[in-house]
């Protein structure tokens, strides 16, 4: 992906108390963070969220009573800490949104805001960008 989509995050953090943003790969590759998060600590937060998303998926079956016949889908991870929180969702096809928020954070309104946010990255992330050529015609 050669587009910043670095933007679209930093809209997602105009909720009181949501502190950072970014958006990962399967794979645990960094595709985008807010302006507030350098790229090596993005990066190494990345990798970690792909983990933790794999490790969701895993335990699915500890919430569906262990029938791996019909497995229940991933949603969300939320991780609880001192200062904070950390929710992670899917954000289309092979990638992933993270948000850390304060312990004071609105959980709900923050769930929210970031499915609105995954819908704009959906179309962001499946349309290619405008050749210029496109747009000087």
């Amino acid at each position: 992906m050669n587009y910043d989509l670095s933007w679209m995050l930093d809209s997602a953090l105009e909720l009181p108390e949501a502190q950072h943003a970014i958006l990962v790969s399967a794979d645990g590759l960094l595709m985008a963070r807010s302006k507030d998060v350098g790229r090596d600590h993005a990066d190494t937060v990345a990798a970690a969220m792909s983990g933790m998303q794999s490790l969701s998926r895993t335990v699915a079956d500890f919430c569906h009573g262990g029938a791996p016949v019909n497995r229940p889908q991933w949603r969300q991870t939320l991780v609880e800490f001192d200062h904070g929180w950390v929710f992670l969702i899917s954000a289309g096809e092979g990638a992933y949104l993270a948000v850390s928020a304060s312990p004071d954070v609105d959980m709900a309104e923050i769930s929210f805001r970031m499915q609105q946010l995954v819908g704009q990255l959906g179309k962001a992330l499946t349309s290619p960008p405008r050749d210029r050529a496109d747009i000087q015609s």
